[in-house]
């Protein structure tokens, strides 16, 4: 019996001979992944996908092989493509399950794997009864049970936490700390800083003072930073709040803290109320079979309209690098209606940051603007690492020798060939957003940049 390396040279071989063998193809890409070649896996059914662009079975394998390859974005791209499609598989549904699970999506996760057994309960999997709290033999969640971290809680259980005010920031910096966005910076001063500096204008045209805007992009291109730089350049309270800070293990209490931390933001007005990661908490309702989870997004949608309490002069910013897991009410007008897209710093941009980086360092024959000429893409946490990774190697050489020598900009390019942007995965997901589901032109922007 052939070793598996020589299994794969054969199938290989025969393929050459016989290129429209789909049987034979889809075999070769079976044997890859059982080997854990996934990315080879991914290359033969995308091919097979061509021949079949119709089959659900390629799709969800696809989907699998980009899973185990650590490429969620891709494999939820692929499998929500699935998920809206009459006749979904039950194995569909428990990819999309892990995916949502690996991705901290729990609520998600609980929805998908229900739905996955209603199919077919022949699909249950120990290992999700366990992480999601499932009982034994594919029991279902009742619904006075509350899933949180993995484990489903019954309401009567406890009582919810006790709520603490969130620490009000007073950020120092504005944005001449922001290098580039030039753009984004104006749409912030039109929809945010110009109605707090011209009120009477803004009232003469009945236009109040308040609104939302949502930022997304890659990781680490500066939308917390920047959210941080319109609180300081008109000295209002900055307020930042995460997941953690509003999901809660008791049923109702999610949406209360939510109330207590707009409520924070009324009273101490004008106050930029940032949320980070929204797509965590205003996932799309349609992806979800959870009451408490539709609750809580139908929570922050009437927090945002002020239907009860006025939103004048709070100052609503959001970021996320999943805008197409937001739900679309969210960008109704009055509540996100500006949806703003966050590149990686252009190369002026990129140069001052490696600057600001390299301050205070040893360097020598450092030319920052060539360095950033030959960066394109990398985000400032990026080129952020750079540096880490010059001054680690430095650092190991002086302890050798005993004799700390400067950085140089050769030793930069020798990083950078080290560190490739990590926006690159973003863009490849993002695309497939970009030129299939790009309703009302929302992600022109990244086809934009693509094209550059």
């Amino acid at each position: 019996m052939p070793s598996p390396p020589d299994a794969v040279e054969a199938l290989r071989a025969a393929l050459a001979v016989s290129p429209d063998n789909l049987p034979l193809r889809r075999h070769l890409a079976e044997t890859l992944a059982s080997l854990s070649r996934f990315e080879e896996a991914v290359e033969e059914l995308r091919i097979l996908l061509e021949f079949e662009p119709g089959s659900q079975q390629i799709k969800v394998q696809l989907a699998d092989a980009y899973f185990q390859d650590s490429r969620e974005s891709e494999a939820a791209a692929i499998l929500e493509s699935l998920l809206e499609s009459r006749g979904v598989s039950a194995e569909a549904c428990l990819l999309y399950a892990r995916v949502c699970l690996r991705e901290n999506r729990v609520s998600d996760a609980v929805a998908h794997y229900k739905h996955a057994l209603e199919i077919d309960p022949r699909v249950e999997d120990s290992e999700l009864n366990e992480r999601l709290g499932f009982a034994p033999a594919g029991e279902e969640v009742g619904e006075e049970s509350e899933v949180f971290e993995g484990r489903v809680r019954h309401a009567g259980a406890g009582q919810g936490a006790r709520h603490a005010d969130t620490e009000i920031e007073r950020p120092r910096i504005g944005f001449d700390d922001v290098g580039g966005m030039e753009e984004i910076k104006e749409e912030i001063r039109v929809k945010i800083l110009y109605p707090l500096e011209h009120p009477e204008i803004y009232s003469a045209y009945g236009k109040t003072i308040g609104g939302g805007i949502m930022t997304y992009g890659p990781p680490g291109c500066g939308k917390t930073y920047l959210a941080r730089a319109t609180a300081g350049e008109i000295g209002a309270g900055f307020i930042s709040i995460g997941v953690s800070d509003v999901l809660d293990m008791w049923m109702g209490s999610s949406e209360q803290k939510l109330h207590q931390v707009f409520q924070q933001a009324r009273e101490n007005t004008p106050c930029v109320l940032f949320f980070d990661e929204v797509d965590a908490l205003g996932g799309r309702r349609s992806d979800m079979q959870s009451g408490s989870a539709r609750q809580l997004i139908n929570q922050f949608l009437s927090e945002l309209d002020g239907v009860e309490h006025s939103n004048e002069g709070v100052l609503v910013l959001a970021a996320t690098n999943a805008p197409w897991h937001v739900d679309p009410a969210f960008r109704r007008p009055g509540r996100f209606d500006r949806v703003l897209f966050v590149p990686p710093p252009d190369e002026p941009a990129r140069a001052e940051i490696l600057r600001l980086h390299c301050a205070g360092k040893p360097v020598r024959d450092l030319d920052h603007n060539y360095l950033a000429k030959k960066t394109p893409r990398y985000s400032g946490a990026d080129l952020k690492a750079l540096v880490d990774i010059a001054v680690e190697q430095k650092l190991t050489e002086a302890i050798r020798t005993g004799k700390p020598e400067p950085i140089t900009g050769k030793e930069l390019q020798k990083a950078a060939k080290r560190h490739k942007p990590t926006t690159e995965e973003w863009f490849s997901s993002a695309r497939n957003y970009a030129l299939y589901s790009n309703q009302g032109g929302l992600y022109d922007d990244v086809l934009k940049f693509l094209d550059k």
